[in-house]
């Protein structure tokens, strides 16, 4: 895997984050599709990859403060875990999605869990360390970024535990 550029048409603040990071990472475009609602399903069938490896990245309020989860689009997120994984109590509901927008900096359906506005406390699903490499949004819709699991933990100081169900 080789270090793409994180300037020109395809910078965004997560590939900004990976370059300065000096975290080698692949960007990989495909044509979005502006009907589709199942954004992570979309980039794995339009990139021809398993859906257990294409991570969606998604925002809740836990405990009245904010947090993210990185989970398999294969399946969805167990909100009761991602609390646990936190230390926090049994509340954990989605965050809405024009906050979620307004604190990240990304579009829904385009949000990357690197280059968020401001730093939140983030779980990856411990299934993303059996592969070599991930896929997640690089911060657009059609834009996606693969990089070594290990990298974006580091980089976003997540915590891995099981979040995730039915993948």
């Amino acid at each position: 895997m080789s270090k793409a550029k994180s300037k020109g048409a395809q910078g965004t603040p997560a590939t900004v984050a990976l370059a300065k990071a000096d975290v080698p990472y692949t960007l990989h475009p495909y044509d979005h599709d502006p009907t589709a609602q199942a954004y992570g399903e979309e980039a794995a069938d339009a990139l021809g990859v398993p859906r257990e490896r294409i991570f969606k990245t998604l925002v809740a309020e836990v405990d009245g403060g904010l947090a993210v989860a990185v989970v398999p689009v294969a399946g969805k997120l167990d909100l009761k875990a991602l609390a646990a994984a936190l230390g926090a109590g049994r509340r954990a509901v989605l965050a809405d999605a024009a906050k979620v927008e307004r604190v990240t900096g990304y579009v829904v359906g385009g949000i990357s869990p690197l280059g968020q506005r401001r730093a939140l406390p983030t779980v990856v699903d411990s299934t993303a360390l059996e592969f070599e490499t991930i896929f997640f949004s690089a911060g657009r819709r059609g834009l996606q970024i693969e990089t070594a699991p290990a990298g974006l933990v580091r980089l976003t100081r997540a915590v891995t535990a099981s979040i995730g169900t039915g993948a």
